[in-house]
């Protein structure tokens, strides 16, 4: 299961008991589930081996309080070093070589060296089970949120993927870093009604290059080019070659433009894509 459900992002929680004692370890069972109010909920299972519970857990409960530090690939291995299984009152802070600061609405402290954390309140505790591995969904309201002005955009508004360099937990030993070729965007059709795959030509429905991404990319458009605008693709010199090259293979002349029209949807260019694959009637 956890080697299908992945990447998973991790739950850096530092929390604290009611004498005050900091505890800090991270969680991959962890998502956000709302965002009026903010709710995050991360599972402190129990363990498996001997189906005992994990000091997180009960510190949560003695004092309804965390912080869900958002851990980076600069700090991963102290990160994974903080999740050894010291004895209570034992502060994992100092034995990851990480920095506590104090929080501002609640009482435990936030680690310094990460790009965001989120002070919560928790509003609610729901164990699923009783027995080895069981969850423990703590289900908590962000308060507050801190963001280090390094990871934010061009706007400073929205955090920038490239600088945030989250790390994800995979199965196994095997983690993720989100930076380089992993990062891709993909145009949501949120407001724009695309017209689907069922409703694409037959050629390039049934085509034997294009994949079912590249399909549902081309199906997330709303206008095709126009006639006028495919006839002016023909004047193209790559169209050209590729026509000439082939001339009196029509069968491969269609799939080179398949191939072409592949190449524009994977580097965006949609409408150019259209314009390859409407101009094969005119082959």
């Amino acid at each position: 299961m956890l080697g299908a459900i992945a990447p998973r992002p991790i739950a850096f929680a530092s929390t604290v008991d009611k004498e005050g004692n900091v505890n800090l370890s991270p969680f991959s069972f962890f998502n956000c589930f709302g965002s009026n109010p903010p709710v995050l909920i991360f599972s402190p299972a129990r363990r498996v081996r001997d189906n005992t519970g994990k000091h997180t857990l009960d510190n949560v409960l003695e004092t309804g309080e965390v912080v869900i530090n958002i851990g980076n690939y600069a700090i991963v291995e102290q990160m994974s070093l903080a999740s050894t299984e010291y004895d209570k009152g034992v502060n994992e802070f100092t034995k990851a070589g990480l920095t506590p600061v104090a929080s501002t609405l609640v009482k435990p402290p936030r680690v310094a060296e990460v790009p965001a954390a989120f002070e919560c309140r928790v509003l609610e505790v729901k164990p699923i089970g009783n027995k080895g591995g069981a969850a423990n969904l703590v289900i908590c309201e962000a308060v507050l949120l801190h963001v280090q002005e390094e990871v934010l955009g061009g706007n400073g508004k929205t955090i920038d993927p490239f600088k945030l360099d989250a790390v994800a937990r995979l199965g196994g030993d095997w983690y993720l870093r989100a930076q380089g070729d992993c990062l891709f965007e993909l145009p949501k059709p949120l407001q724009n009604k695309g017209m689907g795959i069922d409703q694409l030509p037959a050629h390039i429905r049934h085509s034997g290059v294009l994949t079912g991404n590249n399909l549902a990319r081309l199906g997330n458009t709303q206008a095709i080019p126009t006639k006028a605008e495919v006839r002016e693709f023909t004047h193209d010199p790559l169209y050209k070659y590729l026509v000439h090259k082939h001339q009196g293979n029509p069968t491969e002349t269609n799939r080179q433009l398949h191939l072409l029209a592949q190449r524009f949807l994977e580097e965006g260019r949609v409408q150019e894509a259209w314009k390859a694959l409407l101009t094969i009637e005119n082959t």
